[in-house]
């Protein structure tokens, strides 16, 4: 399993524009949210890392979706080569998981390296001007390494912005699968270098 770390996208960036097929067959932009604080996610159905928050990740997002909170997950990976990601996975996986947020297929790629995206999981937390104030890690915890999930990182954010606070503290990146980039399409940012 090899762990790549987020790109960490520089604080304040504005939110790229995307407009994506949903799992619900809607298309979702994220001009839907204008005037929200907006979390985008990088995830995929089958990464061993995604597959570890699954449950709290469903969880945290029918808590934040009722507080306010935008959410929008993500596929970008090559379904060529990997079709268990695909759209239809996808919708399967969204129920399965009980994920009541957004699950977005980017067929292309070019929202990931639009975002700057590197991993799944790969949090992206934006306010309501749609200006990026954090990006990291869900949790400490890891597949194996006996850390509970309970996403503190990333709730303490979404918590600072909803109550229109600065996010504080350390960002930490978040570890997860690379993003399956199709044949000779890997963004010039993307090392594939190995985290932790």
């Amino acid at each position: 399993m090899v762990k790549t770390a987020s790109t960490m996208l520089p604080l304040g960036t504005p939110a790229p524009s995307f407009s994506l097929p949903n799992v619900d067959g809607t298309t979702v932009s994220n001009t839907d949210s204008v005037g929200k604080p907006l979390l985008v996610i990088f995830m995929c159905n089958h990464c061993p890392f995604v597959v570890h928050l699954r449950g709290a990740l469903a969880a945290f997002g029918d808590e934040y979706q009722a507080k306010g909170l935008a959410i929008i997950g993500i596929s970008s990976n090559d379904v060529r080569n990997y079709p268990q990601d695909g759209p239809e996975e996808m919708k399967k996986e969204a129920q399965d998981a009980g994920y009541r947020f957004a699950y977005l297929y980017d067929s292309d790629q070019s929202v990931a390296k639009a975002y700057k995206a590197a991993c799944t999981p790969d949090f992206f937390l934006f306010d309501a001007d749609h200006s990026l104030v954090y990006r990291g890690q869900f949790d400490s915890s890891r597949p194996g390494n006996d850390i509970a999930v309970t996403g503190q990182d990333l709730k303490a954010a979404c918590d600072a912005v909803l109550s229109g606070q600065n996010v504080a503290g350390v960002q930490q990146p978040g570890i997860g699968c690379n993003i399956k980039w199709k044949a000779g399409a890997e963004p010039e940012y993307f090392t594939g270098q190995s985290a932790e």
